[in-house]
């Protein structure tokens, strides 16, 4: 069972994603905070395995939140509840250390599966979080769309199409065991290609390599 610590300053929030979690068999809420001090305050007290945090709280917003509670309880993995108002907060959030980005108004399979993803050591985007995410880096990054996209395909070119399938199932959420039955290999084999795909594309970690796989056109999001 998935232990969860879930934070966000409105209760009918926490109500509904507490009921979503709830509704399948693999997480249950262990704790819930209505602020970002309580909630660092709380995972050092439950250690859960995963921090789902909104990310505008008070006394200590979540991207703040989420780099404590990874500095102090390195076994917790971050996920964030955003909105489409919130993107001008990704790159915070990514340099926290988060791994899962999922919206308040998605579907509810992509919020369990993004906590199980993330409970996994994978990384998660949901799929209408994914378009803004890449945009608003590739905004940072500069350059136009067409130009990130050609940059994102040629590195991705570095790789065997074995690793391109690996990375297109990387960039849809999927972790290790899952791309492993995917794809009828050992869970050892996807850790190699895995380890392999981070080096070619010369990234540090999953939700980087998933971004990739988005601006090259190997993953499928939704409009």
């Amino acid at each position: 069972m998935i232990r969860v610590l879930l934070a966000d300053d409105e209760a009918m929030v926490r109500a509904g994603v507490r009921a979503i979690l709830a509704s399948g068999d693999e997480s249950e809420v262990v704790a819930e905070a209505g602020d970002g001090r309580e909630a660092v305050e709380l995972a050092l007290a439950h250690h859960p395995d995963v921090a789902l945090l909104d990310i505008r709280m008070p006394r200590l917003d979540g991207i703040a939140a989420a780099a404590e509670i990874l500095r102090s309880a390195p076994g917790t993995a971050v996920a964030m509840l955003t909105t489409f108002s919130e993107q001008a907060y990704v790159n915070r959030a990514l340099s926290a250390g988060a791994t899962g980005f999922l919206l308040k108004s998605g579907d509810p399979y992509e919020l369990m599966a993004g906590v199980r993803a993330v409970a996994e050591g994978a990384a998660f985007l949901s799929p209408k979080v994914a378009r803004y995410v890449v945009e608003d880096l590739g905004r940072s990054a500069g350059g136009g769309r067409l130009a990130r996209e050609e940059r994102a395909r040629l590195r991705a070119g570095r790789l065997s199409p074995r690793e391109r399938e690996v990375l297109g199932l990387v960039g849809a959420g999927l972790s290790n065991p899952e791309i492993a039955a995917r794809l009828h290999l050992v869970e050892g084999t996807v850790k190699a290609y895995v380890s392999a795909v981070l080096d070619r594309l010369e990234v540090r970690n999953r939700v980087q390599a998933a971004i990739v796989a988005y601006e090259a056109g190997l993953v499928e999001t939704e409009v």
